[in-house]
């Protein structure tokens, strides 16, 4: 498959998988246009054009001509310089690396990684919770992110690749609406009656099998697993994690358990206020998942995968 075919295929998956209804998808990239047709030609030459196709701008290709067939990827969580490196090492052992593959953005995709946060206003809506008031719970939270990317050094990765001329690309929340939208399936099947039977869910996946044996698997943040779960809402997509003030709307809207790949302490510390229960399932566990749901489509294309930093390769 060529660069650019990769790059549309993950991104059709990730609109196919998408908790948003459709349609919320297309007003969304038509913002965008509406967007650019406002701008000055002087301000049209920095206008991110892939956003007037791609919903996710967490997801990018990097570095690489979109033409370049591509029949071995080398595909990670992070993949930063060091692992920049490792292709270009691996490609002197004969390896005929073509694509290095990121899971968490980098370089453009990092700085603008803040952009698609707005997936979770939908979410809360569908939830329940007032578009206007998921729209308020959320602005500071983004503002926050946009802030936070700033100071970053976010093109270092990107810039070695340049250097050693090792196509590259990023697919974020693609992947994660892959696994939001597996667990949420899963767990609507199983219909799990207890925290710890969520456990036991995630538990035959192989991905969270082999994360337990690192002692990274499935942990129960808040509540206990003897708790019945109630509503389950997987929260796995989103760019990051959101607001804090959420929870006490996630409560009024009747949800009983939150399944989520990590939370900071003040978020945390509100889910216990509002007697939520909380489980989270491992942050590489859970990117592996997504991941792997996204690289079994390539391979049916002929694809060949190797995985480092982080990611556990499982088939399905």
């Amino acid at each position: 498959m060529r660069l650019i075919e990769i790059y549309q295929r993950l991104i059709n998956l990730g609109k196919e998988n998408d908790p948003r209804p459709k349609e919320e998808v297309e007003k969304y990239l038509a913002r965008a246009a509406k967007e650019y047709e406002k701008l000055q030609d002087e301000e049209r030459g920095y206008f991110d054009q892939e956003r007037l196709t791609n919903p996710y701008s967490d997801t990018r290709i990097l570095h690489g001509e979109p033409d370049t067939e591509v029949k071995k990827i080398l595909a990670g969580i992070d993949m930063e310089v060091p692992e920049i490196l490792l292709a270009d090492r691996l490609r002197e052992k004969g390896e005929s690396i073509d694509l290095v593959l990121a899971h968490h953005p980098e370089g453009k995709a990092m700085a603008n990684l803040y952009q698609v946060m707005a997936l979770q206003e939908d979410v809360l809506a569908q939830l329940g919770v007032p578009i206007n008031v998921a729209e308020g719970i959320l602005s500071s939270r983004i503002s926050e992110v946009e802030r936070g990317m700033m100071p970053l050094n976010h093109n270092r990765a990107v810039d070695a690749a340049r250097l050693l001329n090792i196509p590259f690309m990023c697919v974020h929340t693609p992947a994660d609406n892959m696994v939001n939208t597996f667990l949420t399936k899963l767990f609507d099947e199983k219909q799990p009656e207890t925290v710890g039977d969520v456990v036991q869910v995630l538990l035959t996946l192989p991905e969270y099998q082999a994360s337990k044996a690192l002692n990274a698997g499935p942990k129960c943040f808040v509540g206990k697993e003897s708790n019945r779960a109630g509503k389950i809402f997987v929260d796995m997509t989103g760019g990051t994690s959101g607001s804090e003030d959420a929870f006490a709307k996630l409560a009024i809207a009747g949800v009983g358990t939150i399944v989520g790949m990590h939370m900071g302490e003040k978020h945390r510390k509100e889910a216990e206020k509002h007697h939520i229960n909380v489980l989270i399932g491992g942050h590489m566990a859970s990117d592996s998942l997504g991941l792997n749901l996204l690289l079994d489509e390539l391979e049916k294309e002929g694809m060949e995968i190797i995985s480092c930093s982080g990611f556990h390769r499982v088939k399905r």
